[in-house]
């Protein structure tokens, strides 16, 4: 007699999957004849219940599609967020850490500079 040897994952996995697919072959034709039944022509039964499989297919690879792209998106950001350059100054620092001549509002008469050739000095 052979002893009993415990089930490995693709077995038990795949004996799931065959009763899933069992049981969705038996809900469509269950549909099927309750359309049937309802009067309508088999063939029209089963190519509504074919354009309903199709659009649920449809949905379903647009999800995936959505979900894949804003996954990349969110690595492509993070590479680039991690690739970045920290030592550079930044352009639009604000207070001590500007440049005050290059600010907007720089005028040589408030601040003990050289003059500017920018500006017109009438001395």
């Amino acid at each position: 007699m052979k002893p009993n040897t415990q089930k490995i994952f693709a077995e038990r996995l795949g004996r799931t999957l065959g009763r899933l697919w069992q049981s969705c072959v038996r809900l469509d034709r269950r549909a099927t004849s309750w359309l049937v039944e309802q009067r309508w022509a088999p063939g029209v039964a089963k190519a509504v219940l074919l354009i309903i499989k199709l659009v649920v297919l449809g949905v379903l690879v647009c999800a995936a599609f959505l979900l894949a792209l804003s996954i990349m998106l969110a690595v492509v950001a993070a590479w680039t967020a991690r690739y970045s350059a920290y030592d550079e100054p930044e352009e639009w620092a604000i207070g001590d850490h500007a440049d005050h001549k290059r600010s907007v509002f720089y005028d040589p008469i408030n601040y003990n500079d050289d003059p500017d050739p920018r500006f017109h000095d009438e001395r």
